[in-house]
């Protein structure tokens, strides 16, 4: 059963933890968070206009944190990205 927004904000309703070597993720996630320098080569958002083309090819730093309505994205191959992906 799907909670209140802090709830899921929390993390309390589950995440991932991907790498480049996952390849294209698709899935539903509402929070990104960065544990590692990340450069994404594609990245789908259903509610942030130009995160398809302006978040790619640019190195995130870790600590940060990008919320949305994630779709997928691709950590960019020769990077050590870590993205901790919660799912909405």
């Amino acid at each position: 059963m799907a909670r209140g927004d802090s709830y899921q904000l929390q993390g309390q309703q589950g995440g991932q933890v991907y790498t480049a070597a996952d390849n294209a993720v698709t899935g539903n996630f509402r929070w990104l968070s960065i544990v590692a320098d990340t450069s994404f080569s594609a990245i789908a958002s259903s509610n942030l206009t130009n995160a398809s083309t302006k978040l790619i090819n640019i190195t995130i730093p870790a600590g940060r944190d990008l919320g949305g309505v994630f779709t997928g994205f691709t950590i960019a191959s020769g990077t050590t990205g870590v993205v901790i992906a919660y799912t909405a």
